[in-house]
């Protein structure tokens, strides 16, 4: 794991406004600077970056915190991933320890291995001979630092010489120990692609066999740095590209990939032997690209079509699917030099709604009443998960492509829940009481000594919030870059705490002499306020009791 004073090291050397920048086009907006917020569909700049603060706030969806914060959420990282990012952009080497709590030098095992691996594609002419054959160029060799695992031997003697342990290597998943106690390299005798995380680090290989081997293709197992559920191939590579085209090509293979990008589709990446998942959506739905499915026309290609149509369309995610058939792939097109047809093919996708509703029917023979039933309790089953004013628009598809009625096709309508609205009023001197203790926490017992969270109108929550310490809350954030709260010193301060107290037990004051207690407790009562109000018009603060 990544020590802790490293990461407040490398959080030091950051500057909001230079790493939101990298990303965004930036404007100088008094002392801040904005832009429109990537985090949800904003025409209008909501997105305000502080310099003095180090943070960034959407006065419009609610996003927010520090350069760490940003690159997560843009580059869909996890916190480890998006610390190793800018720790690479910065030139910042980072320190990590292992469970005991001591230092860990990073072996760089993976990368040293896909180097040996790049070095032996050369040397082995079977390999060169597939990846001609197949169309690659040198160019994409390079690129995508296509290799070669020689026999687990050699690959297992490169380990040892380089001063790697067998346990190290089964670690991150390029060697193991059998049954027997036998050691053995995973990847033998294939041609190697290197995975990357999305931020760009070795995590794992995929190999294809050239000796004939029963499995054509093996992926690294699950490690602690490899989980394909959560990994796209070529995305490192693509993401630019994707951010740029609002569009991301899913296909099925690593060389419908690099196939692909050789042919000018740069936003192309593959899953690794599995089917879209779940997983994958923060990672494909970063900039909200439209997403294309670039399937195999085969049983298995279909039916993993319409899971993930199923699933992106639930999502509200837009896009559609493209079948190969014929015996052929992406790769083989490109191949073919069929470009042009793929480009049309790319940009006329079957929509995932249409081509979840036609797949649907077409599992059922519908002249026979029962089994059309079964495809109208399918389809109407599909258009529930949809929001409302979508499936109503395809019923009529669904009632069509089954021969009946259209008010046969029954989808249930949920009236939407409205929260209530929330008062858009601000209390200025509650904001200035707030702002002020996000940056003096001395001032916290004062407060708690002299104010009960019930006695704000208005910003109660933004008062509990700062007494319980979460400062990187949205709403806190808010009141951070509110320029019309104002941060106060500490003798203002205390005036603003008694102007807000006399305010307070004036109320307070009008509120007991209209109630229906007894003489003898209200004429207490009513003493006890006017104390407090004569010592706050004194300049001294009062203690909170409730009266």
């Amino acid at each position: 794991m990544i020590d802790t004073q490293s990461i407040e090291n490398l959080k030091q050397r950051l500057d909001i406004v230079e790493v939101v920048g990298s990303y965004m086009e930036l404007k100088k907006n008094g002392a801040n600077y904005k832009c429109v917020c990537p985090f949800h569909d904003d025409s209008n700049p909501s997105l305000v970056i502080s310099p003095s603060k180090q943070i960034y706030h959407c006065f419009s969806c609610g996003a927010g915190g520090d350069s760490l914060r940003f690159v997560m959420e843009y580059e869909k990282l996890t916190y480890p991933e998006a610390i190793e990012k800018l720790a690479n952009i910065y030139n910042f080497s980072l320190t990590y320890t292992n469970s005991n709590g001591k230092p860990e030098v990073d072996r760089k095992l993976l990368e040293n291995l896909n180097a040996y691996y790049k070095k032996n594609l050369d040397l082995n002419k079977t390999a060169l001979e597939y990846i001609e054959k197949r169309g690659i160029g040198e160019a994409s060799i390079e690129k995508f630092e296509i290799g070669y695992a020689p026999s687990s031997e050699q690959t297992l003697n490169f380990l040892s010489s380089h001063g790697y342990t067998i346990a190290e290597a089964s670690e991150v998943g390029v060697a193991g120990i059998g049954e027997r106690g036998n050691n053995y390299a995973r990847f033998i005798e294939r041609v190697t692609f290197p995975i990357y995380s999305a931020s760009g680090k070795v995590v794992g290989f995929g190999g294809r066999t050239i000796s004939g081997h029963q499995a054509k293709y093996v992926n690294s197992p699950q490690t602690k740095l490899f989980n394909k559920s959560y990994l796209l191939y070529g995305y490192h590579l693509a993401k630019e590209t994707i951010h740029q085209e609002k569009t991301i090509i899913i296909t099925e293979g690593y060389l419908d990939v690099i196939m692909l990008h050789q042919a000018g589709f740069k936003n192309a990446v593959a899953t690794l032997g599995t089917a879209l998942t779940k997983e994958h959506i923060p990672l494909i739905t970063r900039s909200n690209p439209k997403v294309i499915l670039a399937y195999d026309g085969d049983d298995a290609g279909i039916n993993a079509a319409l899971k993930a149509s199923y699933m992106l369309s639930s999502l509200g995610i837009s896009g559609g699917v493209v079948l190969f058939g014929e015996g052929m792939d992406p790769a083989d097109m490109v191949q073919n030099k069929q470009i042009d047809k793929l480009n049309k093919l790319f940009h006329n996708p079957q929509p995932f709604i249409e081509f979840a509703i036609e797949r649907i029917v077409k599992k059922y023979d519908i002249k026979d009443p029962l089994q059309r039933q079964k495809a109208l309790e399918e389809g109407s089953s599909y258009l529930k998960t949809l929001p409302s004013s979508i499936a109503s628009g395809y019923s009529g598809m669904l009632a069509g492509k089954l021969n009946i009625a259209q008010n046969l096709v029954k989808i249930e309508t949920h009236k939407p829940k409205h929260k209530e609205a929330k008062s858009s009023f601000k209390d200025y001197t509650e904001l200035s009481i707030i702002k002020t203790l996000l940056t003096k926490h001395s001032l916290i017992d004062t407060v708690l000594d002299t104010i009960d969270i019930t006695m704000f109108k208005t910003h109660t929550l933004e008062l509990s919030l700062v007494l319980n310490n979460e400062k990187d809350h949205p709403l806190l954030r808010q009141i951070e870059l509110d320029e019309s709260a104002k941060i106060v010193d500490e003798e203002d301060f205390i005036k603003a705490m008694r102007n807000f107290l006399i305010g307070f037990y004036n109320e307070e004051y009008k509120r007991i002499k209209l109630s229906k207690l007894d003489y003898e407790n209200k004429s207490f009562a009513i003493k006890k306020v006017r104390e407090k109000i004569y010592n706050l018009e004194q300049g001294k603060l009062v203690t909170y009791e409730k009266i």
